[in-house]
């Protein structure tokens, strides 16, 4: 049988000596081998079976990406039970939900930067395993478990289309949703991830992964844990958000996965380094352009990358064409949660700007709003104790409504043109598509996040959040900035969609605060929340750009 399980058990029997993790702890790298890994996951299998939890109990994680997340991972599958993940950085309330609503048993609690918090939102009745190396000790002691368990020998694999994991969306509106995934899923997309790098973008077959966006965001999940359980691969970790450009640069990865505000950071570092009108002179020279090419791509991590992705939202043509002068081309792949992240992806031919072309075995229609609908045998099983809600995303032949509105050219490249669920009306009674603004918007290297909105008044505004290269900048050359991007958007759109201005806003969206997802994503309706009421008195101020 093809699980994850099963081909994690194959390289442990067939490559015991190979590296699997690599887990930094204060500059040092402690190595994990398939064998060593294997011992830890099959002791606290063993622990789980010893606790007597019904058969498929919900067990949950909650931590940072490290060694340990897919030790227990791939421990409570096999103790025949199902794993929850969350975000490390949920609120004690989003944890208590969670835990709640999925009946969560037990609790992996590992690397985390505030479980003083965290930890009010855990029931009494959930038992804690804790790890002391990331200085946590209540509950029973992951150290002890693996001192004391003898190693579990036999296990049941898990039949591919039984429940094997349930995945809380982010939510960038309303409560998360529990999604419901088998080993089928989990085979079917590997296999196509495999079969599409060999195609496009050749990785060594034991390659070095680098493991640092939430290992609970389906993207991550598939290319780390998955492809190294199937491939052989080793995982390097990030130590912390500090220590990212070290880690990275150490590890040089065969493969390199970021969000476009990543890519955005990427570049805004280079350039504090090298001025721009510096670096297009040194590009323009043959000589020089390959030392100065290789030389950024070694300080980036990316000197042996063969594939180079963005995906979650979506990112600015101009920037995909500012690092394909530096020799580094990022291909942009779309999916969601729901369909196990397997939709589009750029393949052979790349164009900038669109999510690329249908993947193998996607079956893909557009309704007449143009919102893109999915099929394939990677689908979600539905989501957890919500039947109503999976009924409301699945059509009658089961295509998954993605919410994401889209149009193909030519080609079958498909361009992602806003959700469905984001268009809001002005009082002049004009539906309005905010994501193809915010996102010519965020070319603006000033902008760090924008939220396009316009309920109540009778045109559209941008509330935009600075980056650190923005916020660096006077008041005058902010305002020139911001309104030479609303001059250049506003004739290309129809007249009720022009801004009528830009909003600077005083207070950072973070995760801390609720107002943009854990893989940085605005959440629109936690915004909304806080500043509708704001819009007609900013609309009505005289001055293009205003501030909070």
């Amino acid at each position: 049988m093809n699980t994850p399980l099963s081909n994690f058990c194959h390289w442990e029997k067939t490559s015991p000596d190979h590296i699997f993790f690599r887990q930094p702890v204060e500059g040092k790298w402690i190595e994990y081998s398939f064998k060593r890994a294997g011992d830890e996951i099959r002791k606290m299998a063993a622990e789980l079976k010893a606790q007597n939890f019904p058969p498929r109990s919900n067990i949950a994680i909650l931590s940072k990406n490290c060694a340990h997340w897919i030790i227990a991972d791939l421990a409570i599958w096999m103790a025949d039970h199902v794993s929850v993940p969350l975000y490390a950085n949920s609120s004690a309330a989003s944890i208590k939900q969670i835990l709640e609503h999925s009946e969560s048993k037990a609790i992996f609690v590992g690397k985390l930067d505030d479980y003083e918090n965290q930890k009010k939102g855990i029931p009494v009745q959930v038992t804690k395993i804790s790890i002391s190396l990331f200085g946590i000790n209540e509950g029973i002691s992951w150290e002890d478990v693996i001192s004391r368990q003898k190693p579990l020998t036999e296990f049941s694999e898990r039949n591919e289309n039984e429940l094997l994991t349930i995945m809380y969306t982010s939510g960038t509106t309303g409560r998360p949703k529990g999604v419901m995934f088998n080993s089928k899923a989990f085979d079917h997309t590997t296999r196509i991830l495999i079969h599409y790098l060999k195609q496009h973008a050749p990785i060594p077959e034991r390659a070095r992964l680098f493991s640092y966006l939430p290992l609970c965001h389906i993207a991550e999940r598939n290319l780390t844990e998955m492809l190294a359980c199937y491939s052989g691969s080793s995982i390097s970790f990030v130590e912390s958000l500090d220590t990212f450009a070290r880690d990275v640069a150490d590890v040089q990865p065969d493969m390199f996965f970021g969000v476009p505000r990543i890519w955005a950071r990427f570049k805004e570092k280079i350039l504090e380094k090298m001025p721009q009108k510096k670096l297009d002179t040194l590009l323009s020279i043959p000589i020089i352009r390959g030392i100065v090419r290789k030389s950024i791509q070694k300080k980036l991590g990316l000197s042996k990358a063969t594939m180079k992705g963005t995906g979650a939202s979506p990112m600015p043509a101009s920037l995909f064409e500012w690092f394909e002068k530096l020799g580094i081309t990022v291909r942009e792949i779309y999916g969601m949660t729901e369909n196990c992240a397997l939709s589009h992806a750029n393949q052979g031919k790349i164009k900038f700007g669109t999510v690329g072309q249908i993947m193998e075995t996607v079956g893909v229609r557009f309704t007449e709003e143009q919102e893109i609908l999915t099929k394939h045998s990677a689908l979600m099983m539905g989501y957890y104790k919500e039947p109503e809600l999976t009924t409301q995303v699945m059509t009658a032949d089961g295509y998954l409504k993605t919410g994401d509105q889209g149009v193909l050219d030519s080609e079958g490249f498909l361009t992602i043109t806003g959700r469905v669920k984001d268009q809001f009306k002005t009082d002049k009674g004009k539906y309005i598509s905010p994501a193809p603004m915010e996102t010519r918007l965020q070319k603006n290297t000033d902008i760090e996040q924008v939220c396009v909105v316009g309920m109540g008044i009778p045109q559209p505004i941008a509330l935009v959040q600075l980056s650190a290269s923005g916020k660096a900048k006077s008041k005058d050359e902010i305002i020139a900035s911001i309104s030479q991007s609303i001059k250049d958007i506003n004739p290309t759109v129809e007249h009720y969609e022009q801004l009528r201005k830009g909003v600077i806003m005083k207070e950072d969206w973070t995760v801390d605060n609720g107002q943009i997802t854990p893989t940085l994503k605005v959440k629109r309706n936690e915004v909304e929340k806080l500043h509708l009421a704001k819009y007609p008195e900013w609309y009505s101020q005289d001055e293009m750009i205003v501030w909070e």
